[in-house]
């Protein structure tokens, strides 16, 4: 549990830093140790949300969801989701 809160640590402070792909990998590690925990869930579609990897971030929202089905983050950041992906099939229809 020390080895998980130091990598959550970690991603948090690579996202303060705006290095979303590092902050994303340590989530990634953490997920590993616990695939329960919602948190590391939520942070690591933020990161994808920024990284403009939507789809990622919608499965991660998802997953959470299931865990916690009225989780307000998971929902928010599902939304940004789906807008980052209606935005870009708008911009691929024009192309």
């Amino acid at each position: 549990m020390e080895k998980f809160k130091r990598l959550k640590n970690e991603g948090n402070d690579f996202v303060k830093t705006g290095e979303y792909e590092e902050a994303a990998n340590k989530y990634s590690e953490c997920m590993k140790l616990n695939t329960e925990e919602c948190t590391v869930y939520t942070n690591r579609a933020l990161c994808y949300l920024k990284l403009c990897k939507y789809e990622e971030a919608k499965r991660d929202c998802d997953h959470v969801l299931q865990i916690e089905d009225s989780n307000i983050k998971a929902f928010y950041r599902r939304a940004l989701a789906y807008k980052g992906l209606q935005v870009r099939k708008k911009n691929m229809a024009g192309i």
